[in-house]
């Protein structure tokens, strides 16, 4: 019974032929024998970095395998594709390989009741896989590169929907969903990267008992938009006892939010939309595309950040609707606004620490443009130690003004200058008029997708329709 084939390359003999090397005519030079040889040994190699393993996971097709593992045990060489139908019910391993893709048939999708695990590997597609594991994560990468999730949905998942780990290098191709999972959406930790490249379709990352996005220990989370991030709820513990976050950054973590393909949400996620502890950096940027990043009706903050963490809003973001503040800064932290953001209808009545962005302990709000109106409060609370510094900037319907100071905290703009004016909704002391700095803003580089739709352009070939 024979379970590969292989699409062979049109110049390269047929397996039932006579070979190119016995066909060469006995009086040929040598030179014509020799380049003969070396074109049948080179197509012969082509053609074996092509094999199909055809998967049914139903049993209806004697002549595949029944397993996605028991044809993962007979690749014998990178280049392999393993083309799946039915519903699995196993836990699958990936080690060591190199150029593998496993998957439906193109424009279809195939369960999986269980797990899969890469290690150690590089240049592996995984497409059209929905995945739930009754045990324990859905997909887990470790120590791989240029891993590819194309069109794969990992929900309901006892513990994460998607773990990656130890310098992994992932890329997440939309449609696809990582939602009602255990503890959480994403976990990306110890170097790794995770890159949301949704040209095709949008990602959820939704209704996870866990932050729909946990990141650490220098890791990087980008989105390049269509990316939404909504209703993460979890148990209070003692780091955050109203619950979960949204997107959680700790650790030297990056979290980078662009629009590239379309706009990103991130709403109703219990404790607040996105938290940054531990010199973490996040920002929410613009591609030059009319889309934007919302970060709404997330409990009592949109964006947390504490710690020595930085925050940057470069163009067309908006943080409305929580019950607290838009923005808090403390413990050292920065913030940098650039261009046409909002930050509007937070806050509630009575609540003192209710504004728009509060800058607290030692921290520091950098604005350039933007508007900061009808928030319960100031447009900004300054407290211990802090500053902010602003120019170009809109304040309106802000109940208690434009900017709200204690003793210790301090502005510098483009207002009059003087210890305050109440009246004008200015409530700082103004320390020298050398503040207003032009400063200089630079859009993040958008990545090159060339290699990456490349790939899912080559998957897209080699398996629509049977090839044998």
């Amino acid at each position: 019974m024979t379970k590969t084939s292989q699409r062979l390359s049109p110049f390269a003999q047929h397996p039932h032929e006579p070979s190119t090397e016995n066909s060469v005519k006995s009086d040929s030079r040598s030179y014509r024998w020799l380049a003969t040889l070396i074109l049948f040994l080179g197509f012969t190699a082509a053609a074996h970095g092509q094999q199909y393993y055809d998967v049914d996971c139903s049993g209806a097709n004697p002549d595949d395998y029944p397993t996605i593992s028991s044809a993962l045990a007979n690749v014998t060489g990178p280049g392999a594709y393993i083309l799946v139908t039915g519903t699995c019910t196993e836990n699958v391993t990936v080690n060591n390989a190199l150029n593998l893709s496993i998957g439906a048939w193109w424009g279809q999708t195939a369960n999986l009741t269980g797990s899969i695990s890469v290690y150690a590997s590089e240049g592996v597609l995984l497409y059209g896989l929905n995945v739930t594991n009754p045990s324990g994560n859905g997909f887990t990468i470790t120590s791989s590169r240029a891993v590819i999730l194309e069109s794969c949905n990992s929900n309901s998942n006892q513990l994460l929907g998607l773990n990656a780990e130890a310098l992994s290098e992932v890329s997440v191709v939309g449609p696809s969903s990582f939602d009602h999972n255990g503890t959480g959406g994403m976990n990306i930790n110890t170097g790794a990267i995770l890159e949301i490249n949704d040209w095709q379709g949008p990602t959820d990352i939704s209704n996870n008992q866990g932050p729909g996005v946990w990141l650490s220990a220098g890791s990087l989370f980008n989105t390049l938009g269509t990316t939404t991030i909504l209703n993460n709820s979890g148990p209070p513990n003692l780091s955050n006892p109203e619950g979960t976050f949204g997107i959680i950054v700790l650790g030297a973590g990056k979290a980078q939010i662009g629009t590239c393909y379309g706009p990103n949400l991130i709403q109703g996620n219990e404790a607040g939309g996105i938290f940054l502890q531990e010199n973490s950096e996040l920002s929410l940027w613009n591609c030059g595309q009319p889309y934007q990043s919302y970060v709404l009706s997330n409990g009592p903050v949109g964006i947390s950040a504490g710690l020595g963490s930085q925050v940057t809003l470069y163009e067309d973001a908006q943080i409305s609707g929580h019950t607290g503040s838009g923005i808090e800064l403390y413990g050292k932290s920065q913030l940098n606004i650039n261009g046409n953001n909002l930050v509007s209808e937070n806050g509630t009545r009575g609540n003192p620490r209710s504004a728009g962005i509060v800058v607290d302990g030692n921290s520091e709000a950098y604005l350039r443009g933007g508007q900061i109106t009808s928030n319960q409060g100031p447009g900004i609370l300054a407290l211990v130690n802090s500053s902010a510094d602003f120019s170009g900037t809109t304040f309106t319907g802000n109940s208690r003004g434009i900017i709200s100071c204690d003793s210790s905290a301090y502005m510098a703009s483009d207002l009059a200058i003087g210890l305050g004016n109440s009246s004008a909704g200015i409530d700082c002391r103004t320390p020298h008029n050398l503040g207003n700095r032009h400063g200089f803003s630079f859009a993040l580089a958008i990545p090159d997708s060339t290699a990456l739709k490349s790939k899912v352009a080559q998957y897209r070939k080699m398996a629509s329709g049977k090839p044998h």
